[in-house]
């Protein structure tokens, strides 16, 4: 591979040499290798609304807030994949009271290291102060009308793309671009402001009081976009509703949803066809209505436990500590279902776009649209971008034969994803971070395909990342294991939910586990064991 000198590869970015990325917080939302056009969607939309919600937090000045030339941001890609820059999320932690940027290089880098220029201040205090309570007292009505306008704008526009001429289908594309860069932004706000936080805050009083542990105290609120995938589809296994009435709901999700190229369950119901069949053969007793019931009971239960435990003068604080995170915490799914629904009308609008300049002759293909980047498809290409769209199909496809690591300095080096790993015959345990309690033995299944066409009820899933599609297959496993993410990834909020053990950021346990390995999980200690290996 040629590096970073060809101007038409906007695929792979540069990088001053002692920069510290990482895939590790991005990969669940920006899945593999991206096409031009959507990762021209992605990097710019978390670049801006980052440092838009940073300065509004006050962390950041306004010059601070501006987008930087391609290689000096906080987001970029290489080789395809999406990655962070350690040194900019650590200068947060330097500005916010309560952290440091050593506290916040380890969060997403695994450790603080000693390299990175950390510059901790107080300077910026008077107006964080200020600007946080303001920011958290707001984000949640700003989020339910992002969520209300999205939910009204992707059947609309989804229903009628097909019917669009160009002109009108890259208007809605346009619209539907800005609906999804605001509601990234206010993810990141809910995130930084609301639901961290309150995370934080929830393990800072079970390590106080010795009772519990937080990721029980984080779970069963109920409404989580996801799980309610799950109890509609169970409903449909139990002939209550038509799939068609999952679809309408729940159809902007689907295998790779952060692709723009993927096909979502609203162009493709096949893969619910086959969870139907699944929940179908599933007792009464499974039913996820009732897990949710025994999760919120749960979650009640150690409330009133750690009540009891604190002095009486402390109650009234502490009550009021439980009632906020309920009302904060949920935040987190309800701005990443406003942001896909208008990412399905982008995709969507996009698909049309192709369509129809293919029929005009500028594009070989329909689906080359998604080799353009989003300035070059507004601008209306012609014929002449064919050679381009080539070079970038063919580049594409050589990204696909590398992984890179997780973390790296400077420019990263791709491994060929041909070498076998000699480890996966010989690993005996992983440790990762305990993010739902349990403890399961069971049969691994490694993950590579969102299709889950191979998966068999009741195996424990093993995958580099996950998806909210992912919810509909994790409520027939019985624990799932997952190389990156942390206690409010998405593996973790819907494991939680679903009552299945969890662990996360196991950094490479899809290649050193195998598929028919005898594993055991703890979800709360956040270790895998290997009891029996896999034949052959």
């Amino acid at each position: 591979m040629s590096g970073f000198s060809d101007d038409w590869d906007v695929l792979n970015d540069p990088s001053d040499p002692g920069l510290h990325w990482t895939t590790g917080n991005i990969g669940e939302a920006v899945p593999g290798v991206q096409t031009p056009l959507s990762w021209s969607l992605w990097g710019p939309t978390i670049e801006e609304g980052m440092r838009l919600s940073m300065r509004d937090m006050g962390a950041f000045s306004h010059a601070e807030s501006q987008l930087p030339p391609r290689g000096r941001r906080l987001c970029q890609v290489f080789y395809g994949r999406g990655a962070l820059s350690v040194e900019l999320l650590a200068r947060l932690g330097d500005r916010m009271p309560g952290t440091t940027g050593q506290q916040v290089a380890t969060g997403v880098y695994g450790e603080a290291p000693e390299t990175i220029d950390y510059r901790p201040t107080k300077r910026r205090y008077p107006v964080v102060a200020v600007a946080v309570p303001y920011q958290m007292a707001r984000i949640a009505r700003r989020l339910q009308a992002a969520r209300a306008r999205s939910e009204a704008f992707w059947p609309r526009e989804t229903g009628r793309a097909n019917t669009l001429a160009l002109p009108e289908a890259l208007a809605v594309f346009a619209e539907a671009t800005a609906q999804f860069k605001r509601c990234v932004y206010l993810q990141s706000m809910a995130l930084f402001c609301a639901v961290q936080p309150m995370y934080q805050a929830l393990a800072a009083l079970t390590q106080r009081t010795g009772i519990g542990d937080p990721n029980v105290l984080a779970g069963g609120y109920g409404g989580v976009p996801e799980t309610e995938v799950v109890a509609d589809l169970w409903r449909t296994s139990r002939g209550e509703i038509e799939l068609a009435q999952v679809v309408r709901k729940h159809g902007f999700h689907g295998p790779a949803e952060g692709e723009l190229s993927g096909r979502v369950w609203r162009e493709d119901d096949s893969p619910l066809r086959k969870r139907v069949g699944d929940y179908a053969g599933r007792p009464d007793g499974d039913d996820p209505r009732l897990r949710d019931a025994a999760r919120r009971e749960e979650r009640l239960r150690l409330e009133r436990e750690i009540l009891a435990a604190v002095p009486a003068a402390a109650r009234p604080a502490v009550k009021a500590l439980l009632a906020n995170a309920a009302r904060s915490i949920p935040l987190r799914g309800v701005s990443k279902t406003a942001f896909l629904q208008a990412f399905d009308v982008v995709r969507a609008t996009a698909r049309r776009s192709g369509v129809l300049l293919a029929e005009r002759g500028a594009l070989a293909d329909p689906e080359d649209v998604f080799f353009l980047t989003e300035a070059e498809l507004r601008a209306v290409p012609t014929a002449a971008v064919q050679e381009v769209v080539a070079k970038r199909r063919a580049r594409h496809a050589e990204y696909l034969t590398v992984r890179l690591p997780e973390h790296w300095v400077g420019s990263p080096v791709p491994i060929p994803v041909a070498v076998a790993d000699d480890g996966a015959a010989r690993v005996q345990s992983l440790t990762g971070v305990g993010v739902s309690p349990g403890v399961v033995e069971g049969l691994a299944r490694v993950v590579t395909d969102p299709d889950f066409d191979d998966v068999e009820p009741d195996e424990i899933l093993v995958s580099a990342t996950t998806d909210p599609s992912w919810s509909s297959i994790m409520f027939i496993s019985s624990a799932l294991v997952v190389d990156i993410g942390g206690a409010l990834s998405h593996a973790a909020v819907v494991a939680r939910e679903l009552g299945i053990p969890c662990v996360v950021n196991t950094k490479d346990g899809s290649r050193l586990l195998r598929t028919g390995d005898l594993i055991r999980v703890d979800g709360t200690a956040g270790t895998v064991e290997v009891l029996k290996p896999a034949a052959g």
